[in-house]
């Protein structure tokens, strides 16, 4: 069988103990929304977050709270605060500094992970980071969802793959790890595709990689497609097959963060087998005990 290095794991031979990661919501949006700009064609207006911004919760607000239900579900001592939402470099300086600065004197906050896109980083926003979170462990997660340009011009995604590989680059320059966020079953890729995209991170030595099949959610120009016959997800037993295969080009010390995505309740439109995260993640496993 062929083992992983799970996130769990990988925090607790760092922390030596259970590290819960929180998910914050600081509604940046995203530039790929803005001007007119549709966005990308599987993105909703939630961009993947709670919605707790919204609400009005403060990010600290948001830490508490997390924090408070991981220690009563998990015996949580140490967290990793996860800026999820959207784009999380994609304002100015002075309001990242306020965003970020209500995680940063949390003793409890031992790593922090900023989701952003590849195009949406540079030098002023990374030395900030670095300030900021110097006694911490720092997680940028980069989404490049295909190493294919003509698939990201298909999705809209707005970014090119030069513009990932210029990410990776730069950010190395500091003592962050990088972690690369994929999607499995885009319109028009097979899997030629896809290895291609796993053998791009795997050249680059990414630190570590979240997998997520393509499902469709409501109000998406993807969900049109869906419905008008456009575009067909694909099958849970090919994606499992396509994450174990991923596993196996990739080094053994790449954290694999994810294995399949987590579609919010009420949302899915398809296919039905994404709300068995379960399932997947056992035929997933099943596929790295034997050769298929």
């Amino acid at each position: 069988m062929r083992n992983f290095l799970s996130l769990n794991s990988f925090f607790r031979a760092h922390f030596g103990q259970r590290v819960q990661k929180i998910p914050l919501d600081a509604g940046l949006g995203c530039p790929n929304r803005v001007s007119g700009r549709a966005g990308c064609i599987y993105c909703n207006e939630k961009g993947s977050g709670t919605g707790a911004s919204f609400r009005g919760l403060s990010i600290r607000q948001q830490l508490e709270t997390g924090m408070k239900w991981a220690r009563r579900r998990y015996k949580a001592r140490r967290f990793a605060a996860y800026f999820q939402a959207f784009s999380n470099t994609f304002a100015s300086l002075d309001r990242l500094r306020e965003i970020y600065s209500q995680v940063a004197d949390v003793p409890e906050v031992v790593a922090v992970a900023i989701g952003t896109r590849p195009d949406c980083i540079d030098t002023d926003v990374l030395d900030l980071i670095h300030a900021i979170f110097k006694d911490k462990m720092v997680w940028m997660e980069y989404g490049l969802q295909s190493a294919s340009d003509a698939t990201l011009r298909l999705i809209n995604r707005g970014h090119t793959v030069r513009d990932f590989t210029d990410a990776v680059r730069l950010t190395r320059r500091y003592p962050f790890y990088i972690c690369a966020h994929v999607i499995f079953g885009l319109p028009g890729e097979g899997e030629g595709e896809m290895t291609q995209t796993v053998e791009l991170l795997r050249d680059l030595a990414i630190d570590g990689v979240k997998f997520h099949e393509l499902y469709v959610v409501r109000s998406t120009p993807i969900s049109r497609m869906y419905h008008q016959g456009r575009y067909e997800p694909i099958s849970q037993d090919f994606y499992a097959k396509m994450v174990a295969k991923a596993i196996g080009i990739l080094p053994k010390e790449t954290v694999i963060q994810r294995l399949t995505g987590d579609p919010a309740p009420g949302e899915l439109v398809a296919p039905k087998w994404a709300k068995r995260k379960q399932e997947t993640i056992s035929m997933i496993r099943k596929y790295l005990e034997s050769p298929f």
